[in-house]
């Protein structure tokens, strides 16, 4: 299983932590820094997911690749707010959410993908009673997190090359390889899905 997710093998502190803990100290966090909606707060929080990284044993690159998958939208909240609202604001919406999703990178880089599984899966039990699976539940949301790194994989590839081919001021040129890569994608995963028997139930 662990071949479709990211995780790092490692020894520091985030890994003896279970997969509940560190989602519900995730979620703890999230509503924390949202409910305060202070800029020096979002601006810590930043500060404290960065440095978190080389505390429990992370490559620093991993922070810098967030920063590469989410740079485009960073600029266009930070502008837009800039623009029509105030600074202050921008730096606070734009540090909360490279923050946070620099956090939850560092919870999916120390959680093994079958901790995850079966984490799903507890909570998912109480949909049992009303004809749900939970391991297909838990298959979904762990594909759900497994996708995010898939798309920002596509789209530097498209970018790569758009800009190989020597391409400038026709961005939507991009859309049809970032299409056609996610497709791939979508069809590698469903292949090996159907090879381990995942829908063999459903195909009866």
């Amino acid at each position: 299983m662990n071949t479709l997710g990211l995780y790092i093998p490692g020894d520091g502190l985030l890994y003896r932590l279970s997969a509940g803990t560190k989602l519900a100290g995730l979620l703890a966090v999230c509503v924390a820094v949202i409910a305060l909606a202070h800029p020096w707060v979002s601006v810590g929080l930043l500060a404290g997911a960065v440095l978190l990284y080389p505390a429990v044993g992370l490559p620093f690159r991993r922070v810098l690749g967030v920063l590469r998958g989410l740079w485009p939208f960073l600029l266009a909240i930070g502008l837009f707010q800039a623009v029509f609202g105030d600074p202050l604001t921008a730096v606070r919406l734009c540090s909360q959410l490279l923050g946070l999703v620099v956090l939850a990178n560092a919870v999916t880089l120390t959680t093994r993908v079958r901790e995850m599984l079966d984490l799903f899966e507890r909570l998912a039990q109480p949909l049992a009673r009303f004809g749900v699976a939970p391991e297909r539940v838990a298959l979904v949301l762990a594909l759900t997190i497994r996708s995010i790194p898939m798309v920002a994989a596509a789209w530097r590839a498209a970018v790569e090359g758009y800009r190989a081919r020597g391409l400038s001021g026709r961005p939507y040129l991009l859309v049809t390889p970032l299409i056609v890569q996610l497709f791939r994608m979508a069809e590698a995963t469903g292949e090996a899905l159907v090879a381990r028997g995942i829908d063999e139930d459903a195909g009866a």
